[in-house]
């Protein structure tokens, strides 16, 4: 059944050709302009950052290493006892 006809039994009023119409392609912009424009927007959004105070970027970066530390030992401590008890049942 295709559109028109179904319009026409349902009696609604609908614009059958309202789909988008793709954009001609002579307002597509060349790659150095649209690589200059992204350029432009990564500029205008790092503008927008607040950036940390020199104390702050060394409590979240001492905060980071301990944290990385803690959970490589934690997954030493794990990768020791499964060795140990894989040994003791296999070896």
């Amino acid at each position: 059944m295709n559109d028109e006809r179904r319009v026409k039994e349902v009696g609604t009023v609908a614009d059958v050709d309202a789909r988008p119409q793709p954009r001609p392609d002579s307002t597509k912009k060349g790659l150095f302009a649209r690589i200059a424009l992204f350029i432009r927007q990564v500029v205008a959004e790092l503008r927008k950052v607040i950036w940390p105070t020199r104390k702050e970027l060394i409590a979240y970066t001492t905060v980071v290493l301990v944290f990385v530390l803690a959970m490589a030992g934690i997954i030493a401590a794990y990768d020791y006892v499964f060795t140990q008890g894989v040994l003791f049942i296999f070896g």
